[in-house]
């Protein structure tokens, strides 16, 4: 299980609460690595969170019994870091937010097995929003055991 996942934006408040938004949780200030971080908690009974630092952070071991500091470097633009997340809204309502903030947003079919929305924040990070039948879809699909027999038949064709 995935607690929470850090991502970088250039306006982590604004991503930060359109998140927030889609999870039906909640956006706070984060500054434990950056002044300018956010973070979002799902409300759920996991804790689940996302993490929003400035675009160019990056994090940084510390020696000694010390947590990691975050650093700023020049932003390095596209990442293949990506979430796929649950969302209490359905397509239209998920749609609406990405036209309202002006991000790409497109439904796709993975691999046809499940459906995602997915929405390009600040048309640079990918999030896989799936809304409740979505999730259905995903559940049903994914997992080590289809993966593999998925694996198996494409070497088999």
């Amino acid at each position: 299980m995935i607690f929470h996942v850090s991502i970088a934006a250039s306006e982590p408040r604004r991503v930060a609460t359109v998140l927030a938004e889609l999870w039906g949780g909640t956006a706070a200030p984060f500054p434990p690595v950056s002044d300018d971080g956010w973070i979002v908690f799902a409300d759920d009974d996991r804790g689940s969170a996302i993490e929003i630092y400035p675009e160019g952070t990056v994090l940084r071991e510390v020696e000694g019994d010390h947590d990691p500091v975050g650093i700023r470097l020049p932003t390095i633009g596209l990442t293949p870091t990506h979430i796929a997340m649950a969302t209490v809204l359905d397509h239209a309502g998920v749609m609406r937010i990405a036209l309202r903030e002006g991000w790409p947003a497109k439904y796709r079919k993975r691999g046809g097995a499940f459906g995602v929305i997915e929405l390009w924040i600040e048309g640079v990070v990918m999030v896989e929003l799936l809304t409740a039948e979505m999730q259905a879809e995903y559940r049903a699909a994914m997992g080590s055991e289809n993966w593999l027999q998925m694996l198996a038949a494409r070497i088999a064709a």
